[in-house]
């Protein structure tokens, strides 16, 4: 008999499964988001966050305390947040061991290096925004024009919790529901970091009954 539980799934009985583990990490399953902000000379800083939930018209972000990123939103507070895609994962890795910082933070020595232009480095392109003036990232499907509201460190001290108001939302014409405001989840994903690794969705399971989402066999 095979006992084996398929990847992805949970055991039968989960109430004797359980053991007690003690993870570096908790990056249980959150999206991947490029934020753009203005460094103190004008020019343009980027990086990845694996830690972004939203709420609202509110996305809150977590971001390293001693980043360049952390740095410009609490003197500048105008953010792009830019969602890539699964298949994008390449470009976020690229930008992973890079920092804006210079010298580069005594948390981050040997494992990262300074760049300037972290647009290039990562083969990306920036992309005018309307509203604020870090550009948006223009390969992402998915870019959110927002402001820093509140920007304060957790109970660690290790990071900085920022709430930031989303004021304009661009999205590729094929990830919205046609002739609504809604982005089609079929047609959308998210990367997803997954203890430190990336993902995306799997097929849909079902809907929540707040769902507001057009049926979308009516625009099939």
């Amino acid at each position: 008999m095979n006992t084996m539980t398929p990847p992805g799934s949970a055991p039968a009985d989960t109430a004797t499964n359980h053991v007690p583990i003690t993870p570096s990490v908790l990056y249980f399953g959150t999206p991947v988001v490029l934020l753009s902000t203005e460094n103190e000379d004008g020019s343009v800083n980027l990086a990845p966050i694996s830690s972004a939930w939203a709420l609202g018209q509110v996305i809150v972000l977590g971001l390293g305390v001693e980043g360049q990123t952390a740095s410009n939103l609490r003197a500048r507070p105008e953010v792009v947040i830019s969602l890539p895609a699964p298949a994008q994962w390449p470009a976020v890795e690229r930008l992973a061991p890079l920092t804006g910082r210079t010298p580069v933070p005594a948390s981050k020595r040997g494992g990262f290096r300074f760049e300037r232009d972290k647009f290039a480095a990562a083969a990306l392109r920036p992309e005018p925004s309307e509203l604020v003036r870090p550009p948006r990232v223009a390969e992402c499907p998915l870019q959110m024009e927002a402001r820093a509201a509140r920007v304060q460190t957790d109970v660690s001290g290790e990071f900085l919790i920022v709430e930031a108001h989303v004021l304009k939302v661009h999205a590729d014409p094929r990830i919205v529901v046609p002739g609504s405001q809604h982005i089609d989840p079929s047609a959308w994903s998210p990367l997803i970091y997954n203890f430190r690794h990336y993902y995306g969705l799997g097929p849909e399971l079902g809907h929540s009954f707040r769902s507001q989402t057009p049926d979308r066999a009516v625009h099939a």
